[in-house]
């Protein structure tokens, strides 16, 4: 027994080491695995400061840069360009004049801002900044080596496949050279449009002319002061906030960069026509911007341009004359602090290409492969994952990898057959690196980091498509709809938090989100509109504009107002001082043209359908209105006398009414007969007894505006002096119908208060600054880009100080300070 029992303890003694080892290894395994998980927390929070504090960082370069900026723009002296970079864009202040005098405002002009009858101002509560505030650096573009000056901008890199400065004039462009003959026996210039020979009879007192000789610029230029307008309708992914307390947007050609605090603006001008997308770099700093194919087959390619929001100094301009139409969706690389830039062009397989934009001032394109034949709407880099890009469109969801041999793989995204969406409308990434996206059904989907199968499947959150979606910096996640105007807030897993609020219907459904400061967002809309608030207390606009084409556009004639109206039915009034909204009015027509009366005390519309109304500004009652034949009203002028009202159809006839009771009340005196084709242009003599007006068949003719008959003599009324100059086709307009020139190819004339400068508007998309009259066939110009599609209208402000122009189709209103 005594053996048996020292063999047991002998073995339960050799047992115990083992299963305390045993112990201790399943101690250290619990140990480890606790580590591990609040290390992998702690590695999460680290990342999580570190991008705060980079962020921070960004903040205070951006800040010293831009007070750098303003130091130098007080000095009187301009940024100093980046090495190697050359500048483009403007600055403008929000008041160009210290004479606040003239700013007459009537309290009942201001009202809540609404846009369902009407809307008013978007800044009458904002503060305003005082005294003269802007700069400029120049024309946007000049036709003439006159115009290169201290004041303009140093070219930028031309899309050309060798760089071209964009002050050289260009060959065939300096001047008019269509065949002209004058006559100096009768005074009279015979031009020819179109092979049609238009003649035409100088004052009496005019010295001779030889056609040959050229005649020079005006020494004033126009400087781009202030972009009205925002778009909206048809582009995405275009609103951000940058670190200055600028919010960058574009419209038309040009990217605007709006501080809505301050009330200032400055303009990159870059572009040579529409631009369609929108991206900003890591640092805040950078962006990139693509545009569509133009006018011009060489310098209106498709092509990115990046550039530097500060300074404005475009870095690089990258694809041109690789995209077909243009480009769809820019975006910049995240993991890798920006080096690499994402485009989309517009082919009908719809190429996305990946560039070091860096290498030079034109790039290098590191891979490029056909995206989809469906549309793709959104391309992404991923902000946490080195080289793996996003994209979605019509049917489909793409996750890319680019390998380091710069070859792009792609995965599609695998939906459930009943939960395929019609299209993927937008991207976002939370703080997990999960990619969020919305859809066309109102559903948000989460997609795993690193897969490219559902994680999770929020139906039902809009009613209709869901445009944008947006990740806040405290991990907060956002949706809005375009359908629905909702903005939804859910929780950093997507659950509901119960916060939202609704667009009003008047400005659209909502198209892209940006977060502002604090609990600040920024919202753009369907209806060319970026409002400005928060969740809680609601929006207000900031930007409002036109939402289809534009073609009226009047001065007031004494105040620094003026007045648009468009296809989109809307009436707007503005103030050219403090750049804002006095109010806008659906007048439930689509509208063509529009005038002051003489004295400003009221405002008359002409619309489509042949009708004509007439409102008063103070009340926006219609006091008048009235209906001539079936086609669009092209044209209305009021007599400098006030007594009558003078309105060109596109039936080819002239109507003149009397006007009675300060305006209120009308009576039609007769028609004017006589054009062949529509009419065009009209303008009253000084003495309210004669009308000129142009066609479509390039006729101009003259009309007894009490008898309503025509004058058959034009000699007889040779030294007539005109209250206006809006028919392109006069003697003292000869100069500015360009060589080979269609009848139609210039828009809009005017003429300055003073007499001393003329501008048009063409088919081209430029506005032009001549020396008035010009009556020579061969004069040079000052020419100004800016707009993307036909500029159908300019007029002078009432003191000349300022030019206006409208932009068709490009919905853009621009004013120009004449220097």
């Amino acid at each position: 027994m005594d053996n048996q029992d020292r063999d047991s303890r002998s073995s339960k003694a050799s047992d115990s080491p083992g299963d305390t080892m045993n112990d201790v290894y399943a101690a250290w395994h619990e140990m480890l695995e606790g580590e591990g998980a609040g290390l992998a927390a702690r590695v999460a929070e680290l990342e999580v400061r570190c991008a705060r504090q980079a962020e921070e960082l960004l903040c205070l370069r951006s800040t010293l840069a831009d007070a750098l900026r303003r130091l130098n723009a007080l000095e009187g002296r301009a940024p100093p360009p980046s090495t190697g970079t050359q500048r483009n864009g403007t600055y403008t202040g929000s008041s160009g004049t210290p004479t606040r005098e003239l700013r007459i405002r009537q309290p009942t002009y201001r009202e809540t801002a609404k846009r369902t009858s009407s809307y008013g101002s978007s800044t009458s509560s904002l503060p305003q900044r005082r005294g003269p505030q802007h700069q400029s650096t120049g024309s946007l573009q000049s036709d003439s080596p006159a115009s290169s000056s201290s004041l303009s901008p140093a070219p930028s890199p031309s899309p050309r496949a060798t760089p071209a400065p964009l002050h050289v004039p260009h060959a065939s462009q300096p001047y008019s050279t269509h065949t002209c003959q004058y006559n100096e026996e009768d005074g009279t210039m015979r031009m020819y449009l179109r092979g049609r020979p238009v003649v035409l009879h100088g004052p009496s007192d005019q010295d001779g002319l030889d056609p040959a000789k050229v005649a020079p610029p005006p020494q004033n230029k126009l400087k781009l002061e202030w972009v009205y307008g925002y778009r909206g309708k048809d582009c995405r992914s275009n609103l951000y906030l940058l670190p200055t307390g600028e919010i960058v947007y574009f419209v038309a050609s040009v990217v605007v960069l709006f501080n809505v605090e301050e009330q200032c603006q400055r303009h990159y001008t870059g572009h040579t026509d529409d631009v369609k997308c929108l991206a900003v770099h890591p640092n805040k700093l950078i962006v990139a911007s693509g545009q569509c194919a133009g006018h011009d087959r060489v310098d209106a390619r498709p092509h990115v341009r990046v550039w530097n929001s500060v300074s404005l100094a475009t870095l690089a301009v990258l694809g041109a004359g690789q995209a077909e139409r243009g480009i769809w969706a820019v975006a910049f690389s995240r993991a890798d602090g920006g080096s690499l830039l994402a485009a989309i062009h517009d082919a009908p397989d719809h190429v996305i290409s990946v560039w070091d934009w860096q290498r030079s001032d034109k790039g290098h394109c590191l891979a490029e492969t056909k995206c989809s034949v469906d549309t793709v709407v959104a391309v992404e880099f991923h902000p946490l994952d080195r080289n793996q890009i996003v994209t979605c469109g019509k049917n489909h969801i793409a996750f890319w990898t680019l390998d380091q041999t710069n070859v792009l793989y792609k995965r599609m995204g695998i939906f459930e057959a009943r939960d395929k969406p019609k299209y993927v409308t937008c991207l976002a990434f939370n703080h997990n690196g999960d990619v969020l996206s919305g859809d066309s059904s109102g559903n948000l989907t989460v997609w795993g980091r690193g897969t490219n199968t559902v994680q999770r499947l929020v139906r039902a959150v809009h009613d209709g498509p869901v445009f944008s979606v947006a990740c806040l910096k405290h991990g907060a996640v956002l949706s809005a709809g375009g359908k629905d105007g909702r903005i939804v807030m859910f929780d950093a897993d997507v659950n509901p938090t119960g916060l939202e609020n609704v667009i009003e219907g008047h400005y659209g459904g909502v198209r892209v989100l940006a977060e502002g400061r604090g609990s600040q967002l920024y919202v753009g809309t369907t209806k060319n509109c970026i409002l400005h608030g928060d969740l809680e207390l609601g929006f207000s606009p900031a930007v409002l504009g036109h939402v289809e084409e534009v073609w009226g556009l009047a001065a007031h004639p004494s105040l620094a107002w003026f007045a648009s109206a468009g296809w989109d039915r809307l009436l707007q009034l503005w103030d050219a001082l403090s750049h804002s909204t006095v109010w806008s009015k659906d007048i439930e027509e689509r509208a063509q043209c529009v005038s002051w009366s003489a004295d400003g005390g009221v405002l008359a519309v002409g619309c489509l359908s042949g009708r004509w109304l007439v409102l008063d500004p103070h009340s926006r009652d219609v006091l008048a209105q009235h209906q001539d034949g079936s086609e669009p009203i092209q044209t209305i002028q009021y007599s400098p006398d006030n007594k009558m009202v003078a309105l060109g159809s596109r039936d080819n006839f002239i109507y003149i009414y009397r006007v009675e009771d300060n305006g209120a009340r009308y009576s039609r005196l007769g028609k004017c007969l006589g054009h062949s084709s529509y009419i065009t242009h009209l303008d009253w003599s000084e003495d309210s007894q004669y009308i000129r007006s142009n066609s479509g068949d390039y006729e101009l003719l003259f009309w007894n505006a009490t008898t309503c008959r025509q004058v058959t003599s034009p000699s007889s009324l040779r030294d007539a002096a005109w209250a206006s100059n809006t028919c392109p086709i006069t003697f003292t307009t000869v100069g500015v119908w360009p060589e080979n020139a269609d009848g139609t190819d210039i828009n809009s004339c005017a003429r300055s208060r003073d007499g001393r400068l003329a501008a048009t508007g063409d088919d081209f998309g430029k506005v032009k600054l001549y020396a008035y009259p010009v009556t020579q066939p061969k004069s040079l110009c000052h020419a100004y880009g800016g707009h993307s599609s036909h500029v159908t209208c300019v007029r002078f402000t009432q003191d000349g100080a300022r030019l206006l122009s409208a932009g068709g189709l490009d919905t853009s209103l621009m004013q120009w300070l004449v220097d």
